[in-house]
C-alpha cells in the first residue's frame, strides 16, 4: 500500500511493540511512535502517513504529535534496568519510552544495529548531493564560459 501523496511503498516493520496505550514500530530508516486513545491519537489519525506533515509537526510539537525520527539523527540509545528507553537526539528533547526490561532491549539492540547504517548512508547521501551540485556548478561555468559574446 503506497502512502498518501507519495508512490513510495510502506517500508516493513522490523520490530514491532504494541502495548495497550501505543505502539513502537522500528523500520529500516525510522523509528514510530504512535498513541492508540485520546487527544494525540486523534491528531495522528489527521496527520495520518502524510510524512513531510509529520515530520513537520513533530519537530514543532514534539509533545503533542505521535513521534517519527529518522535512525540517523539519533545520537545514543540507552536502556534502564527498569525498561525505560531513552533515546538522545541533538538539537531536540530526549524521548523516553516505557517498556517491558526484555522488550527493551531487544528494541535497543536492532536499533543500534540499525543506526550505524543509517547515518553511513545519510553521509553518502550528503555527499552524493554535494557532487551533484559541484556538478551542476561546472557545467553552467562551461556553458558561460562557451557562450558567443553578445555584439
Amino acid at each position: 500500500m503506497a502512502n498518501s501523496g507519495s508512490n513510495l511503498p510502506d517500508k516493513p516493520v522490523i520490530f514491532l511493540i504494541d502495548k495497550p496505550h501505543f505502539d513502537v514500530k522500528l523500520l529500516s530508516d525510522m523509528l514510530k511512535v504512535d498513541l492508540k486513545e485520546g487527544t494525540r491519537a486523534e491528531i495522528d489519525k489527521l496527520v495520518g502517513n502524510r510524512t513531510s506533515l509529520r515530520d513537520t509537526l513533530g519537530w514543532m510539537f514534539q509533545t503533542i504529535v505521535p513521534l517519527d525520527v529518522h535512525l540517523w539523527q539519533i545520537e545514543k540509545v540507552t536502556v534502564e534496568p527498569s525498561g525505560n528507553v531513552n533515546i538522545r537526539i541533538p538539537h531536540r528533547r530526549d524521548i523516553h519510552i516505557p517498556l517491558e526490561p526484555l522488550e527493551a532491549e531487544r528494541l535497543v539492540q536492532k536499533m543500534n544495529e540499525l543506526i550505524p547504517i543509517e547515518k553511513e548512508r545519510r553521509v553518502e547521501r550528503e555527499l552524493a548531493e554535494q557532487a551533484a551540485e559541484k556538478d551542476r556548478d561546472k557545467q553552467r561555468t562551461d556553458a558561460l564560459k562557451y557562450r558567443s559574446p553578445m555584439r
